[in-house]
């Protein structure tokens, strides 16, 4: 075995310097909120993370996923610190652990002390509140020294065993920066790699699961659509589509019945990237006539140098623009990102259609797409792409001038 490989002695991992694949780490915390929150920082950082809720689910946790480190949440509703690191010693957990809690907290102290005695690899504890830098400087022994390998993992793998997922995105309103909607972005969540962006297991069109992946993220859209409704208001969503899929005229009356005859169902609204659109535009003017009276749209994305082939369509089957992120990143302070922008918000007025500006990452970006006139924006300004249950549980009244 070489170096920076893992191996498996009984049921405890054994590590030997610096990994190089993805360390993993399980989150003992009560607070589902919290326990949402270090999932979502932990994951940024490269882990592979599992969640433990009680102390009783830990030795589940311990058995099956073999983490390389416990983030314990000491004052946390139903989590017992005695407990769990009880368990810890009779699973022999190798591992390294974090505890974090309240700074006048009399039981970190003691949690450590008993951790130690036991022989537990006790990491400086965290008292909260405290940055995501300061828990990475914590963690960093556990992070690669060099990139993960990637995942060989096949979407049709992913499909049967139920790994895919979608995340959303928020979009606001560029002048008002009220929410407007959200668009659903794939990600697979690996047993072993955890989550997995889509570069890694989109399937090129010839692909037999091409279409099935597109059903997949359709049927879901739908779903999660009804689960916000239940938690919180209706949220109009945009999803990304091939535009072959829409060749196959029963997967366009597919899609029709599918779309919620809820009354508070806004649209469905289908991106297509914008090489794609321009290539299939004869296509998408039928289909579009089709589908509109089904309470769907469709928007042109990743719109860029390429605008000027969009001039002069007499049947323009589009009800939105979205502008390409390099074009949007920085164009607060780039006169040809500017430049090119203007044109597109310009083409748009002339077919009364809608813009929408990706990529918005500052406070000039963020002032920039508004002076050029964009309807909608999103961007990291605004908030990162998150899993359906955190996005329901998100507060959408951001400050958008404070960099996330």
């Amino acid at each position: 075995m070489g170096h920076g490989q893992a191996e498996l002695v009984g049921r405890k991992p054994v590590i030997f310097g610096h990994r190089k694949v993805r360390p993993r780490a399980c989150v003992a915390v009560g607070k589902r909120h919290l326990r949402a929150f270090l999932r979502d920082v932990l994951e940024g950082m490269g882990f592979v993370i599992s969640e433990c809720g009680t102390a009783d689910e830990l030795s589940h946790v311990l058995c099956t996923e073999f983490p390389d480190l416990i983030l314990l949440g000491i004052g946390s509703d139903r989590i017992e610190p005695g407990r769990l690191l009880e368990i810890l010693v009779r699973e022999e957990f190798a591992g390294k652990v974090l505890a974090f809690g309240a700074r006048e907290s009399i039981i970190i102290t003691a949690v450590q002390q008993v951790g130690g005695e036991y022989g537990l690899a006790m990491l400086p504890p965290l008292r909260t509140p405290f940055a995501a830098e300061t828990l990475r400087d914590r963690v960093a022994m556990l992070l690669p020294r060099e990139p993960a390998p990637r995942p060989a993992v096949h979407v049709g793998e992913a499909l049967h065993a139920g790994w895919l997922e979608l995340w959303y995105e928020p979009k606001f309103d560029a002048c008002t920066l009220s929410r407007r909607g959200a668009e659903a972005l794939v990600r697979m969540r690996h047993p072993t790699w955890g989550v997995v962006p889509p570069a890694y297991f989109i399937p090129e069109p010839h692909d037999p699961h091409f279409r099935e992946l597109s059903q997949f993220v359709i049927d879901r859209a739908i779903k999660d659509w009804h689960y916000l409704l239940e938690h919180q208001t209706s949220i109009d969503l945009s999803v990304n589509l091939p535009a072959a899929f829409l060749i196959d005229p029963q997967a366009v009356r597919d899609l029709c019945q599918r779309m919620p005859s809820h009354p508070d169902f806004g649209g469905l609204t289908i991106e297509i990237e914008s090489k794609e659109a321009i290539q299939n535009l004869d296509l998408l003017i039928e289909v579009a006539r089709e589908v509109r009276f089904h309470n769907i749209g469709f928007a042109i994305d990743n719109v860029g140098t390429n605008w000027p082939q969009l001039m002069g369509v007499e049947k323009f089957p589009f009800m939105k623009l979205k502008v390409e992120r390099q074009f949007i990143a920085g164009c607060g302070n780039g006169a040809l990102k500017r430049t090119v922008c203007r044109h597109i918000v310009d083409l748009a007025k002339e077919y009364s259609v809608r813009t929408v500006a990706e990529g918005v990452e500052s406070e000039a970006d963020l002032i920039a797409v508004t002076e050029l006139g964009f309807d909608l924006a999103q961007g990291h300004l605004f908030g990162k792409a998150m899993p359906l249950k955190q996005f329901a549980q998100s507060s959408f009244s951001p400050s958008p001038l404070r960099p996330k």
